[in-house]
């Protein structure tokens, strides 16, 4: 049986491909049409996943939308009407929205997928976050989180999982919502809502918790989490522009950040607030999870939602809480993930079909093989090494980071969610005083402050990490890059590019058995200089989506001051051979052909 899940028009459209209860095809929308975080109908995505499968969509059983439209829309008029004539202008843009295209979802899919009206099926939104945190989760039994600004009314649920049945316990509704309140504060740090949540996280290291008193004059938090917000200090529920009111900004005793000076000044006061919310956030978290626990009698636990990313969060979680012994968040925990999540809830909560087994790696994405790798080359005059040896081939790379140079690593199937692991990355040497500077400010093209992930082999993570008490001993989290550690005290000096200045990290376990050139070829590095972690970043440039195809590898690599690019066994090094000058340039294609090269 095959079900297509599709989430989209808020934000990240996304698709996946479930057979017999298997994801087998995920992928967001951004990857193909370069939009980033792409709300459209993804309709890219969904011809990814059926091709990938080799099927037409008349082949697939059931389509599954991720959230029930007239509810949110419910939600929308009701707002809008009970805090009018404040919100005049959000509501006339909302209903422009509304009626143009978002309340005739249902006959819009029927129309473009040309699919029968009882294949069709629309799943509540945080069901569809919860879905795909316990379906994809190694748990027959679990409590169940979900986190997030807001879907239809429902902005958190604790739920209960048990064999392929989810039952939704408890909820908390907007406008009171963890993910709002933390988005408020990353407008108030000078930060984009929806984009600049992680620039957040990453600022808070570099502040104290100063400002949790003037937090919590704003809000009441219960002792199971529960969040109550006055709202006479927050806007984002009559106004587009503004998350917060003057109220908000007479508590913090400081105007907001103008974000036009985002990039350029770790101001103390605002990393301040950012630790402040920082641990705000952590304080309900983990409430919620203990209480989640405790109240479903089981120590296993499963997060999804925004706020399941907050991977500071996500670490103390088992430490902290005295109710939870293992924990599991899925690699697409936001709006993207649902995509999964409404397929799996339709297999086995609505049609009772058996689990097949946990989601155990995100490596679900398209991919292109030597031949398509090599016909790019080609076509494009581009000079290149191949190397028939995969041994040889991790020599020369582990001796190029070894010898200072950053690479593009593009090898595989793209990852499904956020992270890059190891297959679409970035990666140098996590030894290396200066790289962190380097790779920021030459090639990612952000903020000096912002830190990069250590990807460490399974087996040497313990000796570099300190790891959560786990019970399972599993660390699901850390394959999907969700967890913040703590870098062991006599390995900070070892590996500086990785360990931020909290003396944390945001590693990445790698596992052979998932992904064994990534693994070999960290194992190799590892071999010769005693250190098996490399710093590993997100292929691609600031406000750019991860790069898909080996056209936008190669775009994104001479564009930037990346030194060498990796295709696969293919090797593309600025230094064997002048292949752009010192001004960057953009590329134009048409298919996989560079047409035109732009100043």
């Amino acid at each position: 049986m095959y079900i297509l899940g599709l989430s989209f028009y808020y934000h990240d459209g996304s698709a996946a491909l479930i057979k017999d209860g298997v994801v087998i095809a995920a992928g967001e929308e951004e990857r193909f049409s370069r939009r980033k975080h792409d709300p459209g109908y993804p309709e890219m995505a969904i011809q990814f996943c059926l091709d990938h499968e080799g099927i037409t969509i008349d082949d697939v059983d059931y389509v599954v939308f991720y959230e029930k439209p007239f509810v949110k829309f419910e939600r929308l008029m009701l707002t809008a009407f009970s805090t009018f004539p404040k919100s005049l202008k959000v509501f006339r843009e909302s209903m422009l929205t509304w009626l143009q295209k978002k309340l005739w979802v249902k006959s819009m899919m029927l129309e473009k997928l040309g699919i029968s009206k009882e294949k069709l099926l629309f799943a509540d939104h945080h069901m569809s976050h919860a879905a795909a945190a316990f379906y994809c989760s190694p748990f027959d039994k679990a409590a169940v989180l979900t986190l997030d600004g807001a879907g239809e009314w429902t902005t958190s649920t604790m739920s209960v999982g048990d064999g392929t049945k989810i039952e939704m316990k408890t909820e908390m509704r907007f406008p009171h919502s963890v993910g709002l309140l933390y988005s408020a504060f990353t407008a108030y740090c000078g930060f984009e809502v929806n984009e600049g949540e992680y620039k957040l996280m990453g600022m808070a290291p570099y502040g104290e918790p100063k400002y949790t008193d003037r937090i919590y004059k704003m809000i009441k938090v219960g002792d199971d989490g529960s969040l109550w917000m006055d709202m006479k200090y927050f806007a984002y529920h009559w106004s587009a522009t503004n998350s917060f009111t003057p109220a908000f900004e007479e508590v913090m005793q400081s105007p907001a950040r103008d974000p036009k000076f985002e990039d350029k000044s770790l101001d103390p006061f605002y990393c301040d607030v950012a630790m402040s919310i920082q641990k705000v956030t952590e304080d309900i978290v983990l409430k919620m999870a203990n209480h989640a626990c405790k109240t479903a009698g089981s120590g296993n636990l499963c997060m999804a939602g925004g706020v399941a990313l907050n991977s500071v969060a996500n670490a103390k979680i088992i430490d902290a809480c005295e109710h939870v012994e293992n924990l599991y968040v899925p690699p697409a925990a936001g709006d993207d993930g649902c995509a999964v999540g409404a397929a799996l809830w339709a297999y086995h909560h609505l049609l009772g079909k058996p689990r097949a087994g946990p989601l155990e790696h995100a490596y679900l994405g398209s991919e292109h093989s030597d031949a398509q790798v090599q016909d790019f080359l080609d076509k494009n005059d581009i000079a290149y090494e191949k190397f028939e040896d995969d041994e040889k081939f991790f020599d020369r790379v582990s001796d190029d980071m070894i010898n200072g140079k950053v690479g593009g690593w593009f090898r595989g199937r793209f990852e499904w969610g956020p992270r890059a692991l190891g297959s679409r990355s970035i990666i140098a040497d996590s030894r290396s005083t200066e790289m962190k500077e380097i790779v920021n400010a030459k090639i990612k093209f952000r903020e000096a402050f912002r830190p990069f992930a250590p990807s460490v082999t399974e087996e040497a993570a313990d000796d570099f990490f300190v790891m959560p008490n786990q019970k399972d001993g599993e660390h699901w989290p850390a394959r999907f890059m969700l967890y913040v550690v703590p870098v062991r005290e006599d390995k900070k000096d070892v590996i500086p590019a990785i360990t931020h200045v909290d003396g944390s990290g945001r590693l990445q376990t790698v596992m052979k058995k998932f992904n064994p050139d990534y693994h070999r070829m960290i194992e190799r590095f590892g071999e010769k200089t005693g250190v098996p972690v490399v710093l590993n970043t997100s292929f691609n440039l600031k406000g750019e989506p991860i790069v898909e195809t080996p056209a936008q590898a190669f775009n994104t690599f001479s564009r930037s001051e990346m030194d060498v690019l990796y295709l696969g066994n293919y090797v593309v090094d600025k230094a064997a051979k002048k292949i752009i000058d010192s001004t960057p340039f953009m590329l134009r294609h048409e298919g996989d052909r560079i047409v035109e090269m732009v100043s």
